[in-house]
């Protein structure tokens, strides 16, 4: 019966070494993806910061205003001036809604039921 309960033990022993080497192969896999994606994210922050800036540098107010006199002919673009924006006070904002109504009244059928003086 001892020997059955050492080679029961052995078993399981070998099953749980063989379930740990697995598990720790797959863990090492997971974590090698996961900083392949911190790398992609690192590259995709940078790509963006370069895309910013090549954006700010291709909207400075002096090459606009360079461009709209080259192409003034054909866009018909003119120079914004502040007059030509209005105040926040001329707005129109929308009217807030109105409440839904909720057990109505029949006030019609309730006046024709009650008899004149």
């Amino acid at each position: 019966m001892r020997a059955i309960l050492h080679i029961l033990t052995a078993v399981a022993v070998i099953g749980l070494a063989f379930w740990a080497y697995r598990e720790n192969y797959a863990t090492q896999q997971a974590l090698s993806e996961a900083d392949k994606l911190h790398a992609n994210i690192r590259a995709a922050h940078a790509r963006l910061a370069v895309l910013k800036a090549e954006w700010a540098y291709q909207n400075r107010p002096d090459r606009l205003r360079d461009l709209a006199e080259i192409n003034f002919e054909r866009l018909g673009l003119l120079p914004l001036h502040p007059d030509q924006f209005g105040r926040v006070d001329e707005v129109p904002y929308p009217a807030a809604p109105l409440l839904p109504i909720t057990n109505p009244v029949d006030v019609s059928s309730a006046a024709a039921d009650e008899d004149p003086l």
